[in-house]
């Protein structure tokens, strides 16, 4: 009589497993390579191909709109003094092209193997050595409490619904992507644009992180600079209730 081994069973069950494996493997990945395919579910690589495809929306939207304001020069009946308020409205929306004196200041993480660099302050976490939102947000009020007349962040114009978000140490800006370095134009008076940041106690504050553990900081007195005329819709979106 022959005796039970349970190793010869213990055997025959691996070998069974790693089939199956094999077989649901294959089936998943119906002849493609999984390992190299798994890069298109990326998170980040929809969130670039969005970004590209709202550029490219917003071109065309800015391309529809010159065509609109070419048809609405012609005469419409609208008197001299109906058309310069039009013009006027359409300067504070930020919907056109804006030429004048410029600041412009860059911020950037920092190196990625900061240290403190003055005694007394801690060795930087990860969180000290990135840009957040709050610094960018920081940055452009200071901007607009210097008499800003017009603000630029990286390509785009800011307008009155304009949110400056970020998630990580990654810009949202108006449905398309950035990363650090990030510039920030206003025309202004340089002087009073340049005083507004020194007292800004946000901006002082971040200043330590420049000194401290390298954060980057440049200010630039620009000019003559033409920002481009806000290109995007000017909707509103807002949640609903759910009925």
């Amino acid at each position: 009589m022959r005796r039970f081994r349970p190793v010869r069973v213990l055997t025959a069950a691996v070998f069974a497993l790693a089939g199956l494996i094999f077989f649901t493997s294959f089936n998943t990945a119906k002849g493609t390579n999984i390992r190299t395919d798994a890069s298109l579910l990326k998170l980040s690589d929809l969130i670039q191909e969005r970004s590209h495809k709202n550029g490219r929306l917003d071109e065309s939207n800015a391309a529809l709109r010159e065509d609109v304001e070419a048809l609405a020069e012609r005469d419409d009946g609208s008197t001299k003094a109906e058309d310069d308020r039009l013009a006027a409205l359409e300067k504070n929306a930020g919907t056109q092209k804006l030429k004048g004196k410029a600041l412009t200041v860059t911020l950037n993480d920092a190196p990625p193997n900061a240290t403190a660099k003055l005694p007394g302050y801690p060795e930087p976490q990860p969180d000290f050595l990135v840009i957040h939102q709050q610094d960018l947000q920081a940055v452009v009020n200071a901007m607009w409490q210097g008499g800003a007349k017009g603000i630029k962040v990286m390509d785009q114009r800011l307008i009155s619904t304009s949110a400056v978000r970020c998630v990580g140490n990654t810009l949202i800006l108006q449905g398309r992507v950035y990363s650090p370095p990030y510039k920030i134009t206003a025309i202004g008076d340089p002087e009073k644009l340049q005083r507004a940041l020194t007292g800004s106690p946000a901006i002082q504050n971040y200043m330590v992180y420049v000194n401290v553990y390298g954060l980057g900081w440049k200010v630039e007195e620009e000019g003559p600079v033409t920002l481009p005329g806000y290109s995007g819709t000017v909707d509103l979106h807002y949640a609903k209730p759910v009925e």
